[in-house]
């Protein structure tokens, strides 16, 4: 079976992940996806394959070569979709033979995605415009779930024990918070999770989040003056104002860190308002955050103490510094690309990935595309080609393991 194959079938499970929840995983969904997929390594020959009850599936492939570079490499891919765009009831379609221009994806909803003219000529799995696709990250799934087929069929293949994890709620950062890296049992691995294939990754921001919590003072719009009105709904625009404006994501690129405004509920009582703060460079960060802390100040000091509440919460880290010092990931890799017929795009991750975490926990883990695009959004596509390549490439790294 293909992984475009694979894909379309996997979109059938609806695994968006739920922040609010406090169960893991944090939709049922995803352990009934887990269980799939132990059922489909279990039966391509598979032995040691397990899931947990947080959806947690971990799986090895034994070895058929002794190992020359003494070293146990797997790979990683997340369950989840995201939730806040339609992921239920998906409808993929494959454009065989792609001319290059506009795709109607609905025509009574007026969905129509933007001409991929790189991919002229091949064929693209995309949906139906009222849904994303989810190949964010079960296009990644598909690829290793389609190296694993490979490796079991295919003896010529020489490779040393390979380690395969599927995690849950990456989505909502939560991906490595029960990652077992001893039961996994590979020194270094890969996260096989979005991005045009070729793209290898290795540095991500480091990632803050912030809650601030605005409190009001709600009086008759009568009296409002002589009773001392605090409304929260304008305190919260005045701090958000504060921030500088081409600082967010639509105004940034490349390295350049952002301040994101995901959410806010407000009303003249109680306003509250999440952020995210991210910057490649540390000092950048650190000035993010005092920004954040100065204006909660200004504002405390203009219109009463314990006005606003500001909480700053650290995520991830950028994960360079701990892959960089085993430059053969990115070697390797790099090979491995263009063994399979890529050219190599050396890039930083702008969002966050399991292998942040877990670099950081001891497992260094760099991030490669899987011929997959505009995730996050109903314009999602995966490139059929490009996935059959990021096949060739995995298998390509687990030979130059071996």
């Amino acid at each position: 079976m293909r992984a475009y194959e694979r894909l379309i079938k996997y979109t059938e499970f609806e695994t968006g992940s739920d922040e609010n929840s406090v169960t893991s995983p944090s939709t049922p969904e995803q352990l009934e996806f887990a269980e799939y997929l132990v059922s489909e390594l279990k039966a391509l020959g598979v032995g040691d394959v397990s899931v947990d009850e947080r959806s947690y599936v971990y799986a090895k492939i034994p070895a058929n070569s002794e190992l020359v570079m003494g070293k146990t490499i797997g790979f990683i891919a997340h369950l989840d979709t995201i939730s806040d765009v339609e992921y239920r009831n998906v409808k993929p379609r494959v454009i065989s033979d792609y001319d290059g221009s506009q795709i109607v994806l609905n025509k009574e909803g007026n969905v129509i995605m933007p001409s991929l003219e790189k991919y002229k000529g091949c064929s693209l799995v995309v949906t139906d415009g009222t849904t994303i696709l989810g190949a964010d990250n079960k296009a990644g799934i598909a690829e290793i779930m389609t190296m694993a087929e490979r490796l079991m069929n295919d003896p010529a293949i020489l490779h040393g024990e390979v380690c395969i994890a599927f995690t849950p709620d990456e989505e909502i950062n939560r991906g490595s918070d029960y990652f077992d890296i001893e039961k996994f049992g590979a020194d270094f691995a890969y996260t096989m999770d979005g991005g045009d294939f070729g793209q290898v990754e290795y540095e991500t921001f480091n990632a803050v989040n912030a809650r601030v919590t605005v409190f009001g003072k709600s009086v008759h719009t009568g009296t409002a003056k002589q009773g001392g009105m605090k409304n929260a709904n304008n305190i919260a625009m005045e701090f958000d104002s504060m921030l500088p404006k081409n600082e967010r994501p639509e105004y940034t690129e490349g390295h350049e860190g952002f301040y994101h405004l995901m959410d806010m509920t407000s009303d003249v009582e109680r306003a509250e308002m999440r952020y995210l703060l991210r910057d490649f460079d540390k000092e950048q960060m650190q000035k993010k955050r005092e920004i954040f802390v100065k204006i909660g100040e200004y504002l405390n000091a203009k219109y009463g103490e314990d006005t606003v509440k500001v909480e700053l919460f650290e995520r991830y880290s950028n994960m360079a510094e701990k892959i960089l010092p085993h430059k053969h990931l990115i070697e390797n890799a790099e090979s491995a690309v263009i063994k399979a017929g890529g050219v190599v795009d050396v890039c930083a991750i702008r969002g966050g990935t399991d292998g942040a975490q877990l670099s950081f926990m001891g497992l260094p883990c760099p991030n490669l595309g899987t011929g997959s695009g505009n995730h996050h959004g109903r314009h999602e596509y995966a490139v059929v080609e490009d996935m059959d390549k990021a096949v060739e490439m995995m298998i390509n790294i687990v030979e130059a393991y071996r």
